[in-house]
Order: structure tokens, then sequence, then C-alpha cells
């Protein structure tokens, strides 16, 4: 289905969509290593993933110990979750970047050949299209997430409480995520100042972490349902094609390209269904949890916190809708191909070539599935379900604390 009169003169049209991300993981070192890399690059990428690794492991682990040994009440346990919790969330999308490395680089890859493969304006065009659909989507994902990191850190961290120990009066800046006092006192200078600066720059690792899975996720959905509408045009197109020779290559192309398309999601859910499953339970818990904190902070009316939560709930609302909002669109478009194969004018076309549209209608019949752990399917209805699942607990808890 090619066509070479109609090149877009466009050669970094396939970069487009994927640069974002690739900044992401970049940053992350968790940009797919070629064989080529040469030794340097590949220990320092090591290196990096090390230092973020530790990074991460000496805020959680003593956070955790806190939850569990320290003798707090509820309130205060409460407000230490949702720290805890995006700090577990960015941690097992951090491991699923780093495991899936090679699936993602197939993915890439198999991006760049669909580039090469069509190569008609106007399907480029529609390509194009959904790539700029994309790359919005990352945008967006990356202003919310980093900026609810940055107002809930400058929130909790700028201001100087004061605190007595033994005969001393002293002012510390509060740690975004609680420590395990018989580990370290971090109320001391220097290891308050030290340990600040450790959280916030796991805070942004973190935070890094879930755009890039979240953005790739949806790079490669817009990406896969670009292809399907290039595939609308080529139905369209088949019966108003008179030579029969002609007609019976142009389906083989589809039926092949159908199929390329098919095993790409396949590819997107085994990439991410274990991502979409700690994302849709961490983000269930801490809408349920900012939302507590929003009703419990609203009687004395602190602006900046009220504020912080507010952007932090939308930022876990937007990540889960992305999701959701991929499962949805891809389950339909890939249902649209078989209702376009049926609509065409079938009967224009010679009965053996009309006959082969059955197999894209039967194989457009099996629903395509992205779900979570293989467990939750992701719909715009799913998105509803957390929505009143979080309030549902939202109203638990201000009944048990009140």
């Amino acid at each position: 289905m090619s066509d070479p009169k109609h090149v877009i003169d466009n050669k970094n049209a396939d970069d487009y969509g994927i640069q974002l991300n690739r900044w992401f993981l970049i940053s992350l070192g968790a940009w797919p290593q070629t064989s080529a890399s040469n030794k340097i690059k590949k220990l320092a990428v090591s290196m990096q993933i090390f230092i973020f690794s530790a990074t991460m492991a000496i805020i959680l682990l003593p956070c955790m110990l806190h939850m569990a040994l320290e003798k707090r009440d509820i309130k205060t346990k409460l407000n230490a979750l949702v720290p805890l919790v995006n700090r577990l969330m960015g941690s097992i999308n951090y491991w699923a970047l780093l495991t899936r490395n090679k699936d993602i680089q197939r993915c890439i890859w198999h991006m760049e050949a669909d580039w090469k493969l069509v190569r008609r304006s106007v399907d480029r065009e529609v390509m194009f299209q959904y790539a700029k659909i994309g790359r919005f989507m990352t945008v967006i994902c990356a202003t919310f997430m980093h900026g609810a990191t940055v107002l809930l850190t400058a929130v909790t961290s700028m201001k100087r409480i004061t605190v007595i120990i033994g005969n001393r009066t002293i002012t510390m800046h509060p740690m975004t995520c609680p420590m395990y006092s018989k580990m370290l006192d971090v109320r001391l200078s220097p290891a308050n100042e030290i340990m600040l600066g450790i959280q916030t720059f796991s805070a942004f690792v973190m935070a890094s972490s879930t755009v890039a899975i979240c953005s790739l996720a949806a790079v490669f959905a817009m990406h896969a349902c670009g292809q399907l509408n290039v595939m609308h045009t080529w139905l369209n197109e088949l019966a108003e094609e008179k030579n029969n020779h002609l007609a019976e290559q142009k389906l083989a192309a589809i039926v092949k390209h159908h199929w390329r398309v098919l095993g790409f999601v396949q590819q997107i859910e085994s990439i991410m269904h274990k991502a979409c499953l700690g994302e849709l339970m961490g983000c269930t818990m801490c809408m349920c949890l900012l939302g507590y904190y929003t009703v419990m902070t609203w009687n004395a009316f602190n602006g900046a916190k009220i504020l912080t939560y507010f952007i932090g709930y939308i930022a876990m609302g937007f990540n889960i809708f992305i999701y959701c909002y991929i499962g949805e669109i891809l389950t339909e478009q890939c249902k649209k191909i078989g209702d376009i194969a049926y609509m065409t004018n079938w009967y224009k076309l010679p009965h053996k070539t009309a006959l082969s549209l059955i197999l894209i209608i039967m194989q457009s019949s099996h629903i395509i599935k992205i779900t979570a752990g293989k467990l939750v399917l992701l719909s715009i209805s799913t998105f509803g379900d957390i929505i009143k699942t979080s309030t549902a607990y939202l109203n638990i808890l201000r009944t048990m604390t009140a």
C-alpha cells in the first residue's frame, strides 16, 4: 500500500512521537541500549540506575519501618501514607521500565518500521496527527506529575517547625516522607538537610518514572490507533479497485498489516499490564487519601495545602484516566476495523477477494483487551468505578477518624 509519488518530505516524522519519551528514559537510565553501545556508556548507565535505585531504597525502607513500628496515631500514619504509596508506585514503574527494556525497544523499532512501510502522504498525515496526540498526552502528564511533586515537596519541606530534644529546642525541616527514628534521627543537622535533599531527589525520580511509563503507553497506543485509521482508508479504497489482481494484492497487504497492528497492541498489553495494576491500585488509594486530606484541612483553610492536594488529586486522576482511555480507544478501534470491512462495497469485488474480507471481520470480532495485571479491563467505565471507589473509601475514613 505504498505510493512513491506521494512521500512526505519529513525525515524526522518517525522520531516526533517518541522524542519526549526518549528524554525521560535517558534521564532515568532506562533508554534501551544497543549492542553497539560502548563500555563507558554502559557503565555510566549502570551507575545511574544504581544511584537511582539506592536513593529509592534509602527512602522507602525507613518509611515502611516507620509506618509498621513507630507508635503513632491513625491520623499521623494516614498523613504519611500518600508519600509512601506514591514512592511505591514510582518504584514499580521504574522496575517495569528496566525489566521490559528489550520489549520497549522492540516496540520503538516497530514504530520506526511502520513509518517506513507507510509512504503515502495522506496515510503519513493520519499517523502524524495521532503522534501529536500522544505527544500532547506526554506533555500534560509530565506537567501534572512534576507540578504536583514540586508543590507537595515545596509546601512540606520549605517551612520550618520547632521540636524539643531533651533540654534543647531546635528548628528543622519536616520530612516529606517520615523516617524510622531508630535508624537515623533526622531532626538534627546535617542529617535533616541531607535526608531532605535525598527525599526531594527521589520524589523527582518517582515522578519521572510514572511519567515515562504512562507517556510510553499513550504514545504506543496512539501509534496503533494511527495504523488502524490508515487501514480504514485502505479498506474504503479497496472496493474502488478495478483491477482484480491489484485488488487481491491490496487485500493481502491489508490483512498482513492488520495482524501486524494487533501484534503491536498485544506487545503494549504485555509491557504495561503490571504497571497498570500498580497505578490503578495506587492512584485509587492516593485519590482517596488526598480527598480526605482536603476535607480535613478545609476547616482550617490552609490555601497552600488545599491547592497542593487538589493538584495531586487531578494528577493521579489524569494518570489513571490515560490508561483507561487507552484501553477504551484501542478496543473500539480494533472492533471498528471489522465494521468497516463489513460496510465497505465488498459486492464490487471479485467473489474470492470479497470472501477474504471474512478473515478481517472474524479477527476483529475477538475483543482486544488492555488490562491491569490481567485482572481489570481498562475502559472509561472502569475509570468511573475508580472515582466512585475512592470516594466511598474517603467517606469511610472520615467516619473512622471523626
